[in-house]
């Protein structure tokens, strides 16, 4: 396996500092700023679409506007279910995951305040919501397991991530600096012509073959919101509304890396990282609802970026294990060695990009209606900035890796008598510029509901399927081009949510 350095290296991409350690902040940037429309068992049985309908809690957080249609004041809770499942692929060998969670996706209170219909003016009054909200939902679990040799080794990565630093700096250096301390790279301590160097910046290793390998990543968290908002009712035509959100996001990634070497001298290898983020965010939300005649809405709604304030917590340990290998330079006779990282504080802030949506309705008299919405989100806009550490390679990287999306969302009611029967479909676009491989994601649902008097059921399935890769971690070869493994990762989440609504 041994791979020497060369001067191509120094001019690689700058995240290959960045597949472990407590760097990658770009792909916080994603993760934090996809969020699927959720809200009452009603609106995700029609596929999340809401932009143009009123009347429901879901416009809390949703479109305020539609707030303005309130005639009674509202109370609702709902339970939710999912197991999110993940297909993996890597060197052709298949392996499954599941994980299944359950919460209260949505807790919401709304008290109307309608004006009578003897009230003269425009303004025919509004309505003052306040909802607790599941934003995300970052449980998983994911990874591969392979009984064939592999084609490259974390070996490679950690002897081009530290060519140029000097012996001096290298244990300072993050995970290749590990891997430094625990002897699976090591300095090249003579140049070409024999001559020896001083503070040597090169590095190779005495590990030959290639290693089987393994890994498995688990994730925790969510990222909940506490919105309040207002929306008024003018004329019955025009509804406008606006809301505060105060969020809170908490996620955790364990990653365990493994690779065996059946040559030796080095047995086995094991990294083992954990990272901790928590913090809290603000935004706002602009609505309106225009009727230009009494079976249509129109809908249009300004979501501002997300502003976060984040705490990290980030720690690594890699573990090697040799046969007993005598390392003549340094005159140490290698068995178990561990190293480990600090434990690393950081506080960064992200801005998450804005969304901008629009969506009509058409209502078939009293039996039903069929929706449509459209979004508008560029994820390279989102921004980073921190004090802690230089986030430029990362919104550069943002710029360079994310581009803008259009999502769509189409779903439908039939009523019959006091039950309601609902459909929905949604897709959500590739959020990666220049890529060949497909990350967009498509959501299925159904479901029913009844109107008691002042009580109200909805139960709703939703199906979301996407596909993702996974890169372990970035070795280049002498063209630039990323040949590290890559495990192709295809997700299903399947989630049953129950709303119970009560009118007073």
């Amino acid at each position: 396996m041994k791979v020497q350095s060369s001067i191509f290296i120094a001019v690689m991409l700058f995240w290959s500092t960045q597949s472990f350690g407590q760097s990658g902040y770009f792909e916080d940037a994603l993760r934090f700023s996809q969020n699927v429309p959720a809200g009452s068992a009603r609106m995700i049985g029609i596929g999340g679409t809401q932009w143009s309908l009123g009347g429901d809690v879901s416009n809390i957080a949703g479109n305020p506007a539609g707030l303005g249609f309130f005639r009674k004041s509202e109370a609702s809770i709902t339970f939710g279910y999912s197991d999110w499942r993940v297909d993996t692929q890597y060197l052709g060998q298949p392996r499954q995951y599941n994980t299944s969670n359950f919460s209260i996706p949505n807790l919401s209170v709304v008290f109307a305040n309608p004006k009578g219909p003897l009230n003269r003016g425009a303004f025919k009054g509004g309505s003052f919501g306040i909802s607790i909200q599941r934003i995300a939902n970052f449980n998983t679990e994911y990874g591969y397991f392979s009984d064939q040799l592999g084609e490259t080794s974390i070996l490679d990565f950690y002897i081009q991530d530290a060519f140029g630093i000097p012996e001096s700096q290298i244990e300072n250096f993050g995970l290749t600096g590990l891997a430094y301390l625990t002897y699976q790279i090591n300095p090249i301590f003579e140049d070409d012509n024999g001559n020896p160097i001083s503070n040597p910046d090169r590095y190779d290793s005495f590990v030959t073959g290639f290693p089987f390998q393994d890994e498995n990543i688990t994730q925790e968290g969510n990222a909940s919101q506490i919105t309040f908002s207002y929306g008024a009712n003018f004329n019955h035509k025009v509804f406008v509304g606006g809301s505060l959100g105060i969020r809170s996001l908490n996620f955790a990634s364990r990653k365990i890396y493994n690779e065996e070497f059946p040559d030796g001298p080095l047995i086995s290898s094991s990294l083992r990282e954990n990272l901790f983020i928590n913090g809290t965010g603000v935004n706002l939300n602009l609505g309106l609802i225009y009727k230009p005649i009494d079976y249509v809405n129109l809908g249009f709604n300004f979501q501002s970026p997300t502003w976060y304030s984040l705490n990290e917590e980030y720690d690594a340990r890699i573990i090697a294990d040799y046969d007993n290998f005598f390392f003549e330079p340094e005159n140490e006779l290698l068995n178990r060695v561990e190293a480990a990282t600090d434990f690393i504080l950081s506080r960064y802030g992200l801005n998450s990009p804005l969304k901008l949506g629009a969506g009509a309705t058409f209502f078939l008299g009293k039996n039903g209606f069929i929706s449509a919405d459209v979004d508008y989100v560029d994820f390279s806009a989102a921004r980073l900035n921190s004090n802690d550490f230089n986030e430029g390679p990362d919104n550069q990287a943002i710029r360079d890796f994310y581009t803008s999306t259009l999502n769509f969302r189409l779903g439908g009611e039939a009523r019959l008598d006091i039950f309601r029967i609902r459909a929905g479909f949604a897709h959500f676009g590739d959020p990666y510029s220049n890529s060949n491989f497909d990350r967009s994601m498509q959501q299925y649902s159904g479901g029913f509901g009844a109107r008691l008097n002042n009580f109200t059921i909805d139960f709703a399935v939703v199906n979301r399927r996407s596909n993702a890769l996974y890169n372990s971690y970035q070795v280049l070869d002498q063209q630039g081009n990323n040949i590290g493994p890559f495990t192709e990762l295809n997700n299903s989440i399947f989630s049953g949510v129950l709303t119970l609504g009560i009118t007073f």
